[in-house]
């Protein structure tokens, strides 16, 4: 399922994000961007409250009314500027708080990575969002989301050694990120990058580590296991430096069309025109 979404992407979904992107203005864009935003703010508050998250419930109630009237409708995000931050709550989330276990990690057509648990959430999640029941919202909000993910994908498909395990670990990190309300335990990310270093490597090691401790032979292969995890240690050790390499490349691409941007066509771009 992984690769069936990669291939639509590639084929049709970055295809028509990058007309979508072509033929609408920056201002434009961050308006419909702003837009979806503001809708999912009816089901920020309501998991606030479910979670009892009252304090925080009353201050995104008060983003949502902000920008829906001063800004619009949503299409501007006046709210931010009076100090009322952006929180992200879902139904995901509140199933997590009231002690369902997150379950299966699974990769949806279309939808993407998601586990048991978040995926029942969306439901409840689209259920509760106006937008749902309006003919052609969710296509336009798809669109709108997959022009703003482009530097995310780009950075995994240049950075990442395995695209797959990167996609999956990032997405369950950033889930219990999320549900920990940012209280991350270090020792559970070690776990999970270790986990993930596990599938890169021989299956022969871990017969290797489960020897039957006899002898020379089961010297030897406690000897395997030790090699196989310091490979492990040093294959995680080279994909964070890609990853570094990969993000400082972005930013310099984003400063060069920044920088282009402002300074206008060229005198060459004139003539050709």
């Amino acid at each position: 399922m992984y690769g069936f979404n990669r291939g639509l992407d590639k084929y049709f979904l970055k295809p028509v994000s990058d007309g979508y992107k072509w033929v609408t203005p920056d201002f434009m864009e961050t308006g419909v961007s702003n837009f979806f935003n503001n809708l999912k703010g009816i089901n920020v508050v309501l998991n606030d409250l479910l979670q009892g998250k009252f304090q925080q419930g009353a201050a995104d109630a008060g983003r949502f009314f902000t920008n829906t009237t001063i800004g619009v409708g949503g299409l501007i995000d006046v709210a931010s500027e009076f100090g009322l931050e952006n929180n992200i709550e879902d139904f995901g989330q509140t199933l997590a708080v009231w002690g369902v276990d997150e379950g299966a990690y699974l990769v949806l057509p279309i939808i993407g990575p998601t586990t048991l648990r978040d995926g029942g959430g969306l439901i409840l999640d689209k259920a509760a969002n106006p937008g749902t029941y309006v003919p052609g919202t969710g296509v336009l909000e798809g669109i709108s989301d997959r022009a703003n993910a482009e530097s995310a994908l780009n950075f995994i498909n240049e950075a990442a050694l395995d695209p797959y395990v990167f996609t999956r670990e990032s997405f369950m990190q950033y889930r219990r990120h999320l549900v920990n309300d940012g209280n991350t335990d270090s020792g559970q990310y070690e776990w999970d990058a270790d986990v993930a270093m596990e599938e890169t490597v021989d299956p022969m090691a871990d017969k290797a580590a489960a020897g039957d401790g006899m002898g020379k032979g089961s010297s030897l292969e406690l000897q395997s296991a030790a090699d196989a995890k310091a490979g492990r240690s040093e294959a995680f050790d080279d994909m964070l430096k890609s990853y570094e390499q990969a993000s400082l490349k972005m930013d310099r691409l984003t400063q060069k069309k920044s920088i282009e941007n402002r300074a206008g066509p060229t005198r060459s771009d004139h003539s050709i025109r």
